[in-house]
Formats: C-alpha cells, sequence, structure tokens
C-alpha cells in the first residue's frame, strides 16, 4: 500500500469477486438519514438530549440545566421534534419533553462510546 496525502489507498486497481454490494436504493430515506445525522451535529441538541436520556424536562428546566435562554431551547426543540428525536406532553400549562423513543437514547449512547473509545 502507497499512502496519499495521509490517507492508505491499494497499489493496484481491482476489485474482489465476492464482494457484497450493500447501498440505501431508495433516496428519500437516504436523505432522511443524512438529515437525522445532521441534527446530532449540534452541540446544543445533543446537549438536550442527553439531559432528556435521563428524566422528562419542561423547557424552564432545560435552560436551566444548560444555562441557556429558554427561547434557544425552544428553537432547538422545535428542529428536534420535527425530527422525531422527541415527544411532549402537556400538563396544564407547563409541556414536558422527553426522548421519543429508545431508538434516540441507543444512538446517544453508541456515539459516545464510539467517541470515548
Amino acid at each position: 500500500m502507497k499512502i496519499t496525502e495521509n490517507i492508505e489507498v491499494c497499489d493496484c486497481v481491482h476489485t474482489h469477486k465476492n464482494i457484497k454490494k450493500r447501498a440505501i436504493s431508495d433516496d428519500n430515506t437516504l436523505y432522511a438519514l443524512a438529515d437525522l445525522f445532521k441534527v446530532f451535529g449540534d452541540p446544543t441538541r445533543i446537549r438536550i438530549l442527553y439531559a432528556l436520556s435521563a428524566q422528562e424536562l419542561c423547557v424552564c428546566d432545560i435552560a436551566s440545566v444548560l444555562d441557556m435562554t429558554q427561547s434557544a431551547i425552544s428553537h432547538q426543540l422545535r428542529i428536534l421534534k420535527q425530527m422525531k428525536l422527541v415527544k411532549f406532553r402537556r400538563e396544564g400549562k407547563t409541556v414536558y419533553y422527553s426522548l421519543a423513543d429508545s431508538h434516540v437514547e441507543t444512538i446517544l449512547n453508541q456515539g459516545l462510546d464510539h467517541v470515548l473509545e
């Protein structure tokens, strides 16, 4: 192997006969998955999701925990809600947010495990 710009590449050009082709054939699914990972690309949204992985919280509580304004939290929650990563329930005048399902916590935990390796 030779190294090109610190990336190892093969010295020859060929394909192996027994390779398995694996691709997402539906463009809508592909773009939806890319959009999902974009949402995880924002540190504030990660902090919100991580806080919600411990317990459900209202906007005031999230703002307090993260030392941010309620407006900033609401903006990020809107994005997380649109991507179906958080859900909410209303109790009187208070709205409580929580993770949408166990998949969200799994993504967070596996990502954290990966960066801590």
